[in-house]
């Protein structure tokens, strides 16, 4: 089913500036006369309905891509509209709310600097985030843009313990009166009610290292209570961290997107803009084996949505883009189905550099009905400080790995096109099964020469 297109025309750009320029002066006013009464934590969570756009980047978002800057500028009522950039999370905040601001200007909007940061010089984020001046300049804008870096600095920034510092209500009020919340990367893992803190090592995920506080934390909720997201997805191969959190956290649906692309939310509707695409995860129907010791999952739905794709979170609908429909559609169940994948793979690194999606994009072209891979570990050289029960170079568990079984269901579709330059697919309604299994070590030896 075909969802509405976001492109606006320029009399309805104008107008929809004109609402947001009196909002945000009506606000801008009241706050500076101390009557601006901003929603309690409750009402601007994620268990209300939010009414802005959420624009969720993967990270690595070049700032010659005109396609995400423009879109995040037009979102926010084109040019002239105004954007507050929190450049909290980045190590030199300085360098990287310029760099932002001045992307953002290229399109036509006008950015400032808004210093909530730990790391910049100088700066007290406690009184930062209850400033007066600061806050009526949030309250001004159409949007605001988290850059990336260490997402746990913005959530202890704006919401230490647990509880929203008024900068972060005044950010909430400006999203729920129809304003853009743009991140990229940190930007992007704050999305979420639950985020990934500190996990760099999927490994360590699937095999259990989950931890509140550490490897997971709370996030600011912006896409709501029912949609997980992580970021530098495939080019980090973070589908093994994902899987265990949103079993663990009881998420359904999962999104991963990839870097310098972006995933557009309003609400149920999501569109993919950008270098490549998003892998959206769901859980609805997936089960998993008590009785093993490990993590495991069966019926995992994926999906890979590319560039100008078009979904319906609550419907489960998707529209590929106008390219794809006008290149080639793919039914493994087509009389006339002509794989063009001859040959089965066996994936030696699941977690690897867009291992999953390019998997998916084999496996759906293929006359095979599954790829088979692997997650583990082999032996790793340790500090010579190292314990003795390290000093083999072996770490816990480093027989323990994962076979990943990515299988077509009934309902698995696909659409390619090589219009746009490359070999680019959308794929619909993969299946995943997730099982730990016992890899031996050494996994493999030298063959020694002959006598």
């Amino acid at each position: 089913m075909q969802t509405p297109s976001h492109s606006i025309a320029s009399g309805a750009r104008a107008a929809g500036r004109r609402r947001f320029l009196l909002a945000s002066l009506l606000a801008s006013l009241l706050a500076s006369t101390g009557l601006f009464a901003t929603p309690s934590h409750a009402q601007t969570s994620a268990e209300a309905a939010p009414r802005g756009t959420a624009i969720v980047i993967g990270g690595a978002l070049k700032y010659d891509n005109d396609a995400v800057w423009k879109r995040i500028v037009d979102e926010a009522g084109g040019p002239g509209a105004r954007f507050a950039v929190f450049a909290t999370a980045a190590a030199n905040p300085e360098r990287s709310a310029g760099q932002i601001i001045e992307a953002l200007q290229r399109q036509g909007a006008r950015a400032e600097h808004i210093p909530v940061a730990p790391r910049l010089a100088g700066s007290d984020v406690a009184a930062a985030v209850r400033d007066p001046a600061l806050l009526a300049k949030v309250n001004a804008a159409q949007g605001v843009f988290f850059a990336g870096g260490a997402q746990e600095l913005i959530v202890d920034s704006l919401q230490p313990g647990g509880q929203p510092t008024p900068m972060l209500e005044a950010i909430w009020a400006l999203y729920r009166r129809g304003g853009v919340v743009a991140g990229t990367s940190a930007g992007a893992a704050i999305m979420s009610n639950t985020m990934f803190r500190d996990a760099q090592d999927s490994l360590k995920v699937l095999k259990g290292q989950l931890r509140r506080g550490q490897e997971v934390d709370r996030g600011l909720g912006f896409v709501g209570p029912h949609l997980f997201i992580d970021q530098h997805f495939l080019k980090r191969g973070r589908i093994g961290r994902l899987l265990p959190l949103m079993q663990a956290e009881g998420y359904r649906l999962g999104l991963g997107v990839e870097e310098n692309s972006a995933a557009v939310i309003k609400g149920e509707a999501l569109e993919v803009i950008g270098a490549r695409g998003v892998l959206l995860v769901d859980l609805s129907e997936a089960r998993r084996d008590a009785r093993l010791p490990a993590f495991n999952i069966r019926g995992v739905r994926l999906s890979f949505l590319d560039r100008g794709d078009r979904h319906h979170l609550a419907r489960g609908e998707t529209t590929p883009s106008a390219a794809k429909r006008a290149g080639h559609k793919i039914d493994p169940r087509a009389p006339d189905f002509k794989p063009f994948f001859t040959q089965q793979p066996f994936l030696m690194d699941m977690l690897g550099d867009n291992t999953i999606a390019n998997a998916m994009a084999q496996l759906i072209d293929s006359p095979f009905q599954e790829v088979l891979g692997l997650a583990f570990a082999g032996p790793r050289a340790v500090p010579v400080s190292a314990s003795a029960a390290s000093a083999t170079g072996s770490e816990p568990d480093s027989e323990l790995g994962f076979e990943f079984r990515l299988y077509k269901g009934p309902d698995s579709l696909a659409w390619f096109t090589g219009a746009l330059g490359g070999e680019d697919y959308t794929v619909l309604n993969l299946r995943l099964d997730v099982q730990p299994v016992r890899v031996q070590q050494p996994f493999y030896k030298p063959i020694s020469p002959m006598p």
